[in-house]
């Protein structure tokens, strides 16, 4: 059993710890040859040039001042004074909401915390369980502050049954301002005036595809059904081959600046070999040679590309509609199946447009059963953590662990220090590994993908990490009085023992929520990285990231289940919660506004899922403590029942007041906004009538907004550079009479941003005139 003293030396290494990371951001971000790891956003907007000179390591690189390490903290108060709605322009209504989140962890848990500190600690000081089970149970002193110290069937329970009830209260209370906050928002945002593309436009899944005359089929289902609203669709391609490509010539590009850079510092042209995995086949020139794979692969891009547009068989059964009104857009969701609404046009996860329809039910079975089969695979590690964190239990059965537990440091560091450890490393990688799960469930929507991450997250948090910590952990510190004990005093002993499990969790909060949270600012990932490119890689690409919903969203969670579930049994866990959700606040602020660039913008559509959490969160500490109180015999027990049953109603009534307007666009407020003009008003009734045909530049104006907005980013990436290719050869045809071929060595104009963000690369068409050539009839049809 954790005592003081094993609590102590966590304690002591993640105070180090963070402070270290800390003092090591300060020096680090300090630099300027550093900028564009620590303030990336700067340079994509524009606001900072290049700190690199050729002069040398000067000021411009380096800054030798001691007096400027701790220059950092000024960014803390120019953080805390950014507005809400400065950060929603800047970067989206998700990273406002997810800030919101810690906001409100430090709303609910301070008063809480005041209260139980104040009221419930002394309440559990004044009993004596603890003593009475001296012989039959492992305790310390921190289990005095808990409920299990109180004797059973004392009337100090009506102190633990009011607390619940006040806080449950102050908790559902915050909860409903926060959605009708985020809720209010997100319909703002919506029905602004600033035209996006995304109100306008629903993904449709299973349409006709493969022939030009099922792709017209499409367009006149939509005309036949929503023809006072319908504006025009686009179909959706298979383009994973030209992916590829592109890809692969990027690559090339890559090789051929590290093998230029090798020459030019070195004096010698490195070689390389043509076969497998570049260890087989014949030694050539490697300059020379990914030249020539540079050249063949633009003439393989450009011949799929044209393949693609002009080829009916490479369309896909998937459409983006698009709508002359909000309201169009959200009739057509709320009334044809088979349909999503689209928040960002860069949400899109285009590799799964390409999975068909049919096989959807079998993949998110087969992922659904997999990830059980993965939930009782983690109850080892789980297990095996617990076993670390109850040495002393295992030591009365095993005594060959009996010298392990004699010196005091080490039996700290065991106890105190290397179960939560163990408990990160066996968690690191389960946010990838269920990520790619989502994946391959085949949802279309990166939000969605994260967002159904999150919740699987979720679960292996409340099944795994909370129910089998408290489950293995009581059994490991009970083991040796088990076989000696009837049923009854089984029962008894677990409900006293399990609010001792606080011990564990505290322990794990420091690491996860206290170190962890402070080596985010470091990047160090990113920083190893940017120093290990090219010069050139250096000054056009850097790291893009974002908040990472799969993994942060559930770690959140955790803290506000077992902050509500501990509040009333074991309020010492609650200051450690309380570090966390401030730490966490100032460090992600921070990331939010220098470093992190969003991959999409949900406009908070993750918050039914972050309130359904929470209200799990507290029904799960009702359930415990009926459970806990039950095996107490107090006679407050009943009333308990009535908090857990009016929680329950107040989950399904915000189910239903706020639900509708995250998952639907709603229809009074698409219509009033799209209808504020009586010019626009007017058109619309009378085409609905019939007697006025729509102008094919509607009212609204959004062609601007609409026209290729939901074509694939790498065909917007070869347009372009065929465009800047073509541009740099009528330069050269310019400057010569005789007109030039074009060659591997315009390979440098990659490394472009595509539409969503990230970097793409691609080689020029070789010839101008087809630059001009148009797209096919049904590449998209328009109703005007």
């Amino acid at each position: 059993m954790t005592t003081m003293q094993d609590l102590a030396v966590p304690a002591v290494i993640n105070i180090l710890v963070t402070f270290a990371s800390l003092l090591a951001f300060a020096l680090l971000r300090s630099q300027p040859i550093n900028d564009r790891v620590y303030l990336p956003k700067s340079y994509i907007n524009g606001r900072r040039r290049s700190t690199r000179s050729s002069e040398g390591l000067g000021p411009k690189l380096v800054n030798l001042k001691l007096t400027t390490f701790v220059k950092f903290l000024n960014s803390i108060p120019e953080a805390l004074e950014k507005e809400k709605e400065d950060i929603i322009k800047h970067d989206g209504v998700d990273s406002a909401a997810y800030l919101r989140l810690y906001l409100l962890g430090l709303k609910m848990f301070v008063p809480i915390a005041f209260v139980a500190i104040l009221v419930l600690v002394p309440v559990n000081v004044c009993g004596s369980t603890i003593s009475f089970l001296g012989k039959n149970a492992l305790q310390n002193d921190i289990d005095k502050l808990s409920i299990s110290n109180v004797s059973p069937g004392s009337q100090k329970f009506w102190f633990h049954v009011g607390a619940a009830y006040i806080f449950t209260l102050w908790t559902c209370f915050l909860l409903y301002q926060e959605y009708s906050s985020i809720a209010q928002t997100r319909s703002q945002f919506l029905t602004s005036k600033e035209r996006r593309a995304e109100p306008f436009t629903v993904i449709v899944r299973n349409v006709p595809s493969g022939s030009e005359s099922s792709t017209k089929e499409v367009h006149r289902f939509f005309l036949k059904h929503y023809r006072s609203h319908y504006r025009e669709h686009q179909v959706a391609y298979n383009v994973n081959k030209l992916i590829k490509l592109v890809e692969e010539r990027k690559s090339h590009n890559n090789w051929l600046d590290y093998c230029q850079r090798i020459e030019r510092t070195s004096g010698a042209q490195p070689t390389c070999r043509t076969g497998f995995l570049g260890l087989f086949g014949r030694r050539v020139g490697s300059i020379d040679y990914h030249k020539q794979k540079i050249d063949v692969l633009r003439n393989k891009i450009y011949m799929e590309n044209q393949k693609v547009r002009n080829d009916p068989k490479a369309t896909l059964p998937v459409a983006f509609v698009s709508f002359n009104s909000r309201l169009g857009a959200a009739l057509c969701a709320q009334t044809h199946s088979l349909t999503d609404l689209v928040a960002d046009e860069r949400d899109v996860y285009w590799q799964n447009l390409t999975i068909p329809f049919v096989s959807l039910i079998i993949r998110r079975l087969v992922i659904e059963v997999s990830k059980v089969a993965l939930m009782v695979f983690y109850m080892i590690p789980i297990v095996f953590a617990q076993s670390l964190a109850n040495l002393d239990g295992l030591a009365k059965i095993s005594p060959f662990l009996t010298p392990v537990n004699e010196p005091k440091v080490i039996k700290s560091l065991l106890q105190g220090f290397l179960p939560g450890l163990a408990l990160k490393i066996f968690l690191f990688f389960l946010p990838t590994i269920l990520t790619a799960m989502s994946i391959a469930e085949g949802h279309v929507l990166l939000s969605k993908i994260d967002m159904i991450a999150a919740d699987k997250h979720y679960s292996f948090m409340l099944v795994n990490v909370f129910l089998g910590s408290i489950v293995s952990g009581t059994v490991f510190q009970q083991l040796s009085s088990f076989p000696h004990q009837p049923p009854s005093e089984i029962a008894k002993t677990i409900g006293v023992s399990v609010p001792t499990k606080a011990t564990f969790f505290i322990t794990y909060i420091m690491l996860d929520g206290w170190s962890a949270v402070a080596t985010v600012l470091l990047r160090t990932k990113s920083l190893a990285l940017y120093h290990l490119r090219t010069e050139k890689d250096r000054e056009q690409a850097m790291e893009q990231e974002n908040i990472g919903i799969p993994e942060n969203l559930p770690r959140l969670h955790l803290y506000f289940l077992l902050g509500l579930v501990y509040a009333v049994v074991s309020p010492i866990l609650l200051p450690f919660v309380i570090i966390f959700f401030g730490l966490g606040f100032l460090v992600y602020r921070h990331q939010i506004i220098n470093v992190y660039d969003p991959q999409y913008d949900s406009i908070a559509a993750f918050w039914p899922h972050v309130h359904e959490s929470i209200m799990t969160s507290l029904i799960t500490s009702h359930f415990h403590l009926i459970i806990l109180l039950s095996t107490k015999k107090a006679p407050s027990t009943p009333l308990l029942t009535i908090l857990l049953m009016l929680t329950i109603g107040f989950r399904n009534y915000c189910r239903k007041i706020f639900e509708p307007t995250f998952s639907k666009h709603p229809v009074e407020e698409t219509k009033t906004t799209d209808t504020d003009e009586p010019e626009a008003e007017a058109k619309l009734k009378a085409a609905a009538k019939g007697t006025v045909e729509l102008e094919a530049e509607p009212v609204l104006k959004l062609r601007p907004w609409l026209d290729g907005a939901y074509l694939h980013p790498i065909f917007r990436v070869v347009d372009d550079l065929m465009k800047r290719e073509a541009s740099s050869l009528r330069r050269e045809d310019s400057d010569s009479p005789v007109s030039a071929p074009i060659t591997g060595a315009a390979h440098d104009l990659g490394h472009q941003r595509d539409a969503s963000g990230r970097r793409a690369d691609c080689s020029p068409s070789p010839s101008i005139s087809e630059l001009s050539s148009p797209s096919p009839q049904y590449y998209k049809f328009g109703y005007v």
